[in-house]
């Protein structure tokens, strides 16, 4: 069975991606999870300037899912290339750097830092952080979020992720603008837009008040975007939100995405991606599909 996927220019030895912000820097997961397995690891988003993210509480469990306002609290660039990267770039996987700015600029700069390292095989810009003030503006308009792709796929010659969010009305013309500025692949989707409340408090139980929505709650929202993206688009697509089964997975990919991330799911189960790499083959085989290729983009069909 071929479990290899391309996504543009970046080339998977199997579609199981973990996202970013929810495998920390990698070093916590090594001893639970076989990591060289993954299709790719995603470490924590990074910024141009350490940042120590927003006032707790920073997350507060849902019904069927996870709100969270991390506010992008991380190391900066200089300490992830001097500290962290070295150590991901030996874990024998592909590593996909997840960069945010507040800026164009900031886009570019860290583009162009992160992409001068070997063993970046590509690199994510979230365009679409719900927790950071301006992080999210370039995800919602259409010729914003092609301009910046365009300034970073300018900037480097790894390939390009563009990580959209759904807190839009069309996020299909989203898309489109990020495939205009060269986007290798689209990865959808980010948190949605939520809140929590202590009734008795009168307060909202995040200290930023509002978060991002994920897990098992924002699947269906998440597969709508990945159909709508998949009929307006021709680059690839990762999925992302809510995946936990090989049901999930394969759900994704018939749908549109050619890869998938799993997020909020390592956090109650850390072997979750390497269990779903072990039952992929089986289900591409219920179907009849030698690859993954073969599946994708098949709803309908």
């Amino acid at each position: 069975m071929d479990l290899s996927v391309s996504l543009g220019r970046l080339q998977l030895k199997n579609p199981i991606m973990v996202a970013s912000g929810t495998f920390g820097y990698a070093r916590e997961m090594e001893g639970i999870v076989d990591v060289p397995r993954l299709g790719a690891v995603l470490p924590k988003t990074i910024t141009a300037e350490p940042r120590i993210g927003n006032a707790p509480w920073r997350t507060v469990e849902t019904t069927a899912g996870l709100l969270n306002a991390i506010g992008l609290d991380n190391d900066g660039v200089d300490t992830f290339i001097e500290h962290h990267l070295p150590y991901l770039t030996s874990l024998g996987t592909s590593i996909v750097v997840s960069v945010a700015g507040r800026t164009e600029d900031d886009f570019v700069q860290l583009a162009r830092r992160v992409g001068e390292y070997k063993g970046v095989a590509a690199i994510e810009l979230n365009l679409s952080c719900p927790n950071v003030s301006g992080g999210i503006d370039f995800g919602t308009n259409a010729e914003s979020c092609r301009s910046v792709v365009a300034a970073a796929r300018k900037a480097t010659q790894v390939p390009i992720l563009a990580k959209l969010t759904p807190n839009v009305t069309r996020i299909a013309d989203i898309a489109r603008g990020a495939a205009d500025g060269g986007a290798d692949a689209v990865c959808l989707i980010n948190t949605v837009l939520g809140m929590a409340v202590d009734w008795r408090k009168r307060k909202t139980m995040l200290g930023n008040g509002m978060g991002g929505l994920s897990g098992p709650a924002i699947k269906p929202i998440a597969l709508r975007c990945v159909h709508q993206v998949a009929s307006a688009v021709d680059i690839p697509i990762i999925g992302i939100g809510g995946i936990a089964t090989i049901d999930d997975v394969m759900q994704f990919l018939v749908t549109g995405a050619s890869a998938v991330q799993i997020g909020t799911a390592n956090y109650y189960d850390p072997t979750v991606s390497t269990r779903l790499i072990d039952e992929l083959p089986a289900a591409l085989a219920e179907i009849g599909a030698a690859s993954v290729g073969e599946c994708v983009r098949t709803l309908g069909k």
